[in-house]
């Protein structure tokens, strides 16, 4: 039996009995002391079979969405490492082009500096 098929006959079955306690409540309304009696106890009665079918039912999509969770997560995990491994091939390629310009604009600078200071063969004048 599939899942939903399980969860539908739970349900099916606990609206049943909730349906039936109600129904015989309106009945055995007018009735005597003992009849009302035996009602509350059938409608407990009908009401704690309501709370167990609906935990059931509950842990059931619990189980269900846990295992499917842990098979999305074992599936994908071959994915997560090669995008992982790719970031960080990506990231060792970025830092080393901007390590690589920043020297290049350092050797750049040096020789702006070199021709814009100009060194003279002769020795400064000292006034």
């Amino acid at each position: 039996m599939s899942y939903n098929a399980a969860m539908k006959n739970t349900l099916f079955r606990a609206a049943s009995a909730a349906t039936i306690a109600l129904a015989l409540g309106a009945v055995v309304q007018a009735q005597s002391t003992d009849t009302t009696t035996t009602v509350k106890d059938d409608t407990k009665t009908a009401g704690h079979a309501v709370a167990h079918s609906a935990r059931a039912v509950g842990h059931a999509v619990a189980d269900t969405s846990r295992e499917t969770g842990h098979t999305v997560a074992e599936k994908t995990k071959p994915v997560r490492d090669t995008i992982r491994d790719d970031s960080v091939k990506v990231g060792h390629a970025v830092a080393h082009g901007a390590r690589a310009v920043g020297e290049k604009v350092k050797e750049g600078a040096g020789k702006v500096k070199a021709a814009v200071t100009g060194k003279s063969d002769e020795p400064a004048p000292k006034s």
